[in-house]
């Protein structure tokens, strides 16, 4: 189809959204999508202004919410990539909200492809801009091809775009596979190839994601042909020491009848799960039959993977055995053995409040590991093998925030599926929900989240039947929300509603623990990097006395890069990137004589409050008008104790 202008462009949209030309493609879908861009979204098709990009430091922020995601994709993004660079195409990986979150591109050509929007950081919700690749999966939850003139906006009308969704074990979206091209042949079939590439990436990263999240399960790899279970298993099934399945791949949610809600292993082969875990120790093939319809499956079973463990003191033992009886302490082990106190203390409460069906609140700066924590107490409880389903809060738009988490019945809202979707808090039934930067959650939504945790019930939107969901609810915040409450922001009630216990989790330059915090960063940044390697001593004390705004999210980032740059067996200050290296660097000449450690405390943390104070507490000007750089003046900000009047 050759290059049409904006005005022909313009035509043909309303043509067909008015039924006076022929769909696009012939695609009901492309017409409705088409259809909400105008009706519901008012988007102009004339429109030649490229995507929303966010700001690199609303990318990490995104990106740090996606780090299991990111880690369990990269190499299948590299493998896609270079299958299909030859005809010039990129690959985007966007997250579920279509923020593309990492991608590959051929250096040379990566000026012409921002120009085009196809960059990292790039938005491509239905929303903002209407009809291409990534947000018809988000609407749809199926693999598409938008080719050029298929697109909504005149922006796209050069662009062709193969995306497929991938799926969390649990079965929600997590994110889009996307490739696209700036010049690609005006025939449709030409996108054949690369559309079921993109389709077969997309079920590679499911399964990666899915091993990566199921480590604490047994699991069933299987396969229709003996010959094909260990080269390439298609079915995927997680399952816990009493057989009870957790998790299953798209593959088995497909071909195996009765996948689709909870369920035991036996009753899904004829076989008992005892036999399942005896296969595993012997490694071998096995024959299964399916109950349903009586076919054959070859699988093999893998054992959980074990977790690493440490020396507890005695004292320890015994207050985790009259807490937990005999059971594991599982993924709190690491924050129960912390040298840090508190630390140590959170993770000895969360053990004690484990089934108790408390509320839990946690609170700490952006990027201490709330979440972490968070996903380690449930999978420390009872729950385990039930899922964990994470809502940020302030990261979906207000008007989505209530569909997420409550549903929606069918034809509740123009652009609707037809079946209505299961919101968030259904998803997390018989497991645990975790609703991070809950302080952001709209006034007016708050009511009906109360109600769910007063009666257990929810009723989706637009619909009247509630439906009963059993979850334990853990939420977290950077906020006050004792304060919010008082101003009036934030209901009193489901503030003591949410608070049954509330542990506040210490920023990374204030732990005790930072450099074993920094060691365990950087050994599972190595390893998933692929090489073996060290950390240089004098840089890890350089780390250590780094102040950290970030908290652990940026020294994941920090150390991601210089582990993926480092050309030697050592990292070193070299394989740093300059701007973060130049934080690094001492700069105790420019402090004045005042703050050189010459004069007392209370001089130095009151010239330091004033120049706070005159500059409305923003560090970096603050820290220019005090002669020192930023890091010195986080450093002596968390020395002295000092707290801004907005986090007391």
């Amino acid at each position: 189809m050759p290059y049409v202008s904006q005005t022909q462009h313009v035509d043909r949209v309303r043509g067909v959204i008015e039924g006076r030309l022929p769909a696009p493609a012939n695609s009901p879908r492309l017409v409705s999508s088409w259809q909400r861009s105008y009706d519901q979204y008012r988007l102009d098709p004339s429109s030649v202004i490229g995507p929303r990009v966010l700001s690199s430091a609303e990318l990490r922020e995104v990106q740090g919410k996606e780090e299991a995601f990111l880690r369990a994709s990269g190499q299948c993004l590299t493998r896609l990539h270079d299958m299909i660079r030859v005809a010039d195409y990129c690959v985007m990986l966007s997250d579920a909200h279509g923020v593309t979150i990492d991608y590959r591109i051929d250096r040379d050509r990566r000026n012409d492809f921002k120009h085009a929007g196809l960059y990292i950081g790039s938005c491509w919700s239905e929303r903002e801009e209407g009809t291409c690749g990534i947000a018809n999966v988000l609407s749809d939850l199926a693999p598409i091809t938008v080719h050029k003139t298929d697109h909504f906006r005149a922006a796209f009308t050069t662009l062709t775009c193969s995306a497929s969704p991938i799926f969390a074990p649990t079965g929600e979206l997590i994110g889009v596979l996307d490739a696209s091209a700036i010049h690609s042949p005006d025939n449709r079939d030409s996108q054949g190839l690369v559309f079921q590439l993109v389709r077969q990436s997309a079920s590679l990263i499911e399964d990666g994601y899915f091993l990566n999240q199921t480590t604490q399960h047994w699991i069933l790899f299987g396969h229709q042909s003996r010959h094909f279970v260990e080269a390439q298993p298609e079915v995927l099934i997680g399952f816990d020491e009493c057989g009870n399945i957790a998790a299953v791949n798209r593959k088995a949610r497909e071909s195996i009848a009765g996948l689709d809600g909870p369920r035991h292993i036996d009753e899904i082969f004829d076989t008992s799960y005892a036999h399942l875990q005896d296969v595993a120790r012997t490694d071998r093939i096995v024959a299964l039959r399916l109950r349903a319809t009586g076919a054959m499956l070859y699988a093999r079973i893998r054992a959980p993977m074990k977790r690493a463990t440490r020396i507890v003191s005695a004292a320890t033992q015994g207050e985790v055995r009259e807490v937990r009886g005999n059971s594991s302490i599982g993924a709190m082990g690491r924050f129960l053995h912390s040298q840090d106190e508190r630390i140590a203390h959170n993770a000895e409460v969360a053990l004690r409040i484990a089934g108790k069906r408390l509320p839990v609140l946690l609170l700490g700066e952006t990027g201490v590991g709330k979440e972490v924590f968070a996903h380690a107490m449930h999978d420390s409880g009872s729950r385990r093998a039930r899922p964990f389903v994470a809502v940020n809060c302030g990261a979906i738009p207000e008007p989505l925030i209530e569909s997420e988490l409550f549903g929606y019945a069918p034809g509740a809202f123009t652009g609707a599926r037809s079946r209505g979707a299961r919101g968030k808090i259904a998803l997390a039934h018989s497991g645990t929900l975790f609703l991070d930067e809950i302080g952001d959650m709209p006034l007016g939504l708050q009511t009906r989240l109360l109600r769910v945790l007063a009666e257990g019930e929810v009723v989706p939107l637009g619909g009247d039947t509630p439906v009963h969901v059993d979850i334990d609810v853990i939420c977290a915040t950077h906020r006050d929300l004792a304060q919010m409450v008082e101003a009036g922001s934030f209901r009193e009630d489901l503030y003591y509603r949410l608070s049954g216990a509330t542990l506040q989790i210490p920023p990374l330059r204030q732990r005790a623990d930072i450099r074993d915090v920094i060691d365990g960063v950087f050994e599972e940044e190595a390893q998933a990097a692929g090489h073996v390697l060290t950390l240089d001593p004098q840089l890890a004390e350089r780390l250590a006395a780094f102040a950290w705004p970030g908290n652990i999210r940026q020294l994941r980032n920090v150390l991601r890069y210089a582990c993926a740059i480092c050309d030697s067996a050592r990292v070193e200050l070299r394989h740093v990137s300059p701007e973060f290296a130049a934080q690094l660097t001492p700069d105790t000449a420019k402090e004045p004589a005042s703050l050189g450690g010459t004069g007392g405390t209370d001089d130095e943390r009151a010239w330091i409050v004033a120049a706070l104070t005159r500059h409305h507490w923003r560090p970096n000007v603050a820290a220019q008008a005090l002669g020192m750089s930023r890091a010195t003046l986080y450093r002596r900000i968390a020395k002295l104790g000092i707290v801004g009047p907005h986090r007391r």
